[in-house]
């Protein structure tokens, strides 16, 4: 039996496979930009999995295998793709993606990713001195939801007379969080221990942001209950409607209660960067720790998110696990050695990503891409307000816009179930791709424009195709 191994570490096999994935991926961007492919070539889940369990080469070049992989897979480079928060990602950052997915520096301790280390460090500054964070230190993890549970386990390890870490759950905790918040939040605290009593949450107002004036009663009728609130946490925005939290109110709160203060910013938190937009932000130099997701509004590939604390104490208290053969005897834990901050032990070199990105466009290309972005929010809802037969659920504060179809005065269930098979129809058809949520008891389309290539024609546009499939479902041609 011949040996695989030579063949398969063969450097140039790897340049002629690399060029031409390339070049295949050069031309999957061109098509997309010119909107000569679908958004998605649906398939049901079944069959999906079908596929790919029959699938076979048969003697094909690899390259055909990644073809297959880009033709069955959502097109978020295409511009009317304005589903789910997944930025586009920038073909730089590809490029970064695959030079640290060869050099595989796991970044356990310094020894083991010395750039990566060293570059993840000069990223986490640069965010800190936007948040104005000047004590500072963060990290970069694998996503929203890790992060906001490691932001959480470390209000949870700063709260006074509560070592959870050594001595187990000893009181009743809860977590105060906006009823439109996340669900990733109630996931954090039920897997700490919590409960789903553990979840206190504080109404909305009318425009969708947590009541601030009801801090106060949702606090004591917690107390009442036994429990002690551990943190607040304000939405950078939310994701159903894309609204954004009072920040500076819920921050007087806490510091008038000594309570920690939690910014879920994974969507809107990339504002920092913005001058036109940061006033949406407004408040989170307060905060104790923030979450931002740059797969989400910095353009960088999925998954990629910073977990930023403003004293840089609580950013290496968290875990405090000792494993000799990895860490010397330290009073403090050093910038260098990560993986005694994080949950991860070995994680990608996630930095390099944004790191190339900067250095490259600098900052100005995040400020850019949000800029744009929200300001076809913006527009987006007016165009919606402008047209018969649509209506807007909210101005929006971003780039995710929540409506829906009425036609001549459709109501209730009637309107749900023709917005729900509008959405259907839209997805396995493949020439725009939108979800939809369920607000106010009835249910709603939903955009995230994403792409820095949409444009206001592709707006009019679904709303036109949005039309058309009503008029086919309504008279069934």
């Amino acid at each position: 039996m011949p040996e695989l191994i030579p063949g398969a570490y063969d450097p140039e096999a790897f340049r002629t496979q690399g060029h031409a994935l390339v070049d295949l991926l050069a031309r999957y961007l061109e098509e997309a930009r010119d909107r000569k492919i679908r958004v998605l070539d649906w398939m049901e889940p079944d069959q999906q999995l079908e596929f790919w369990k029959t699938y076979d080469l048969k003697g094909r070049p690899v390259t055909s295998l990644f073809e297959d992989i880009i033709r069955l897979s959502n097109h978020m480079h295409h511009p009317r793709y304005m589903g789910h928060q997944v930025s586009p990602a920038l073909p730089l950052t590809a490029l970064s993606g695959l030079l640290g997915a060869l050099v595989s520096n796991g970044m356990a301790v310094y020894e083991v990713g010395p750039s990566a280390s060293a570059i993840e460090k000069v990223v986490v500054e640069s965010f800190l001195k936007q948040l104005g964070f000047a004590s500072g230190d963060g990290y970069i993890t694998s996503g929203g939801t890790l992060a906001n549970l490691t932001g959480l386990l470390a209000a949870r390890r700063a709260l006074e007379g509560a070592d959870v870490w050594e001595e187990g759950q000893q009181e009743a905790l809860g977590v105060m969080v906006s009823s439109e918040a996340h669900y990733c939040i109630e996931r954090a605290v039920r897997i700490m221990g919590l409960g789903s009593r553990g979840i206190i949450r504080v109404p909305v107002d009318g425009n969708y942001r947590m009541d601030t004036g009801k801090l106060e009663a949702v606090h004591n009728e917690a107390r009442e209950r036994g429990i002690r609130i551990l943190a607040v946490v304000g939405s950078a925005p939310s994701t159903a409607t894309g609204m954004y939290d009072d920040l500076e109110a819920i921050a007087g709160f806490c510091r008038g209660k000594g309570l920690w203060f939690h910014v879920d910013g994974a969507h809107g938190g990339a504002a920092i960067f913005s001058e036109k937009y940061r006033h949406l932000l407004r408040g989170v130099n307060q905060a104790d720790s923030v979450v931002i997701d740059g797969h989400k509004m910095m353009l960088m590939p999925v998954i990629t998110t910073l977990l930023l604390f403003r004293d840089k104490r609580h950013a290496g208290a968290t875990f405090s696990e000792q494993a000799q053969y990895l860490w010397e005897e330290q009073s403090e834990v050093p910038w260098h050695d990560i993986s005694r901050k994080t949950f991860e032990c070995t994680k990608h070199m996630m930095a390099i990503k944004y790191f190339v990105a900067m250095k490259v466009y600098g900052t100005a290309l995040f400020e850019e891409h949000l800029n744009r972005a929200y300001d076809l929010g913006k527009a987006f809802g007016e165009i919606i307000s402008g047209r018969k037969g649509f209506e807007l659920f909210l101005p929006p504060d971003s780039n995710i816009v929540v409506f829906r179809y009425v036609g001549e005065g459709l109501e209730g269930s009637a309107a749900d179930a023709l917005n729900a098979s509008i959405r259907q129809a839209i997805l396995r058809e493949g020439t725009f791709y939108v979800v939809q949520t369920r607000l106010k008891g009835r249910t709603w389309l939903r955009t995230a424009l994403m792409n820095p290539l949409t444009t206001q024609d592709e707006l009019h546009g679904l709303l036109d195709h949005i039309e058309l499939q009503a008029r086919k479902l309504v008279t069934g041609e």
